[in-house]
Parts: C-alpha cells; structure tokens; sequence
C-alpha cells in the first residue's frame, strides 16, 4: 500500500514511519449503503478508515427516536471508542453514502494507539474535531431554520465526497436533520428555488457553492475550520 495513493485524511497526514505501523494491519473492504459499522453497546471488532463515501453516527431514544449527531467520511475513523480507551458505544453508526475504506482490528488498534505516539496525537486531535462538529450540530438543531441546516448538511456531505454530488433518500435525510420527510421535501425546494442545488431521485448536486455557503451562514464554517487548523485540509 502505497500512502502517496490512500485517499483517508488520516493516513495521509502521518509520518512515513507511523504510516507503516498501521498499514501492515489494515484490511480493504467495500462499505456499501446500510452497511453498519457499530451496533449500540456491543464489543466493536473493527475499526474503519473510510476512502470514499460516507459514515453517519445516529443517537436513537429510547423510544426509537433517531438524530444525526456525527458525519465522517475520508476526513477519519470509525468509530472513535478506542481513542478514549472504551470498547463499545451506545450510538449507532452506518454507512450512508456507499463507498470503500480499510478495517483494522480493534485489539490491534488500540495496542497501536499505545505504541505510537504519532498516531495517538493525531486520532485525539480527531476525536476534538468530532467534538466541535458536534457541538455545532446541537447549535445549528436548536437555531437555524430547516433549509439552514439542510444547506449545511449537504455541505458537509459534499466536502466527504468524491465529485460535486451526493445520493440521498429523503427518508435518510429526515432522520439526519430529525424532521418529517415534508419538511425535507420543502426544504430542498427552497434550495433549488434559490438555484443552489439541483435534487433528482435521491442525488443531490451543488448548483453554486458559494451561494449555498452563504445560505447555510453561520451554521456551516466552525467545525471546517477546526479540522484544518488541528489536521489538515479535508480535499
């Protein structure tokens, strides 16, 4: 494996060195739509660095009520338990958006995260991007309007993606924003409306970057900025 060729952000911005302590240990595997990556509280087996597509960290109630509260794609791992020395997650994680990636064994990875100090710096710095997203994710739920955060989200799966466009279900979308599938459909109406993106059977295309970035306003730009400033670019 060649890391010049590996698209993961991760792998990338390692050392030559810290890059051959993991590579010798990871394994490629398809990661198509609906694949899931962690179920809630089991014992995680695997560990994953998507290259393409997109990976979706779901809180869900109780009562089966279901939000979006994590969105990775080429930009890291998942899941982050190991990095925080945990073996499971209450959350459930699934691919979105179908794609490929590298698995690692958790045993192996987390005796990694130990051994390298190269590695454990860069995956905390991780775990903090995540964090912010997050954060902002809860902000953005609480003060924008749906259209915002619809812009937003779509922003943010474009920036994972490997082209100008993402494949998306409504139904996928209402669960991500945590809104009724009329409301997605409203929303996306705007955006075309506006001539920000163009939606045809659950592919989304970005029509004017720079115009759908203003729209979304303050709900997009935080989280970017911290990934860059801790790691690095995402494209």
């Amino acid at each position: 494996m060649l890391q010049s060729e590996v698209q993961n952000r991760l792998l990338r911005f390692l050392s030559e060195d810290a890059f051959q302590s993991i590579a010798a240990h990871l394994e490629h595997v398809e990661m198509p739509k609906g694949f899931r990556v962690v179920e809630p509280d089991q014992v995680i087996e695997h560990y994953y660095f998507m290259e393409t597509g997109i990976g979706s960290i779901v809180a869900i109630s109780l009562e089966g009520q279901k939000v979006e509260v994590g969105l990775v794609g080429r930009d890291g791992v998942l899941p982050t338990a190991a990095i925080m020395e945990c073996d499971s997650t209450p959350h459930t994680i699934i691919v979105q958006v179908g794609g490929h990636g590298y698995r690692i064994e958790a045993s192996v990875f987390g005796q990694l995260i130990s051994d390298t100090s190269e590695l454990r710096r860069l995956l905390v710095r991780f775990v903090q991007t995540l964090a912010v997203q997050t954060a902002y994710t809860a902000l953005s739920n609480a003060v924008h309007h749906v259209e915002e955060r619809l812009a937003r989200w779509i922003l943010m799966s474009i920036d994972r993606a490997e082209d100008g466009d993402v494949a998306l279900t409504h139904e996928f979308i209402s669960i991500m924003l945590a809104v009724r599938r009329p409301s997605v459909t409203t929303a996306l109406h705007v955006l075309e409306g506006n001539r920000l993106i163009y939606s045809d059977r659950g592919l989304i295309t970005i029509r004017d970057r720079a115009g759908l970035e203003s729209f979304a306003a303050d709900a997009y730009g935080v989280p970017e900025r911290e990934y860059g400033r801790l790691i690095g670019p995402m494209k």
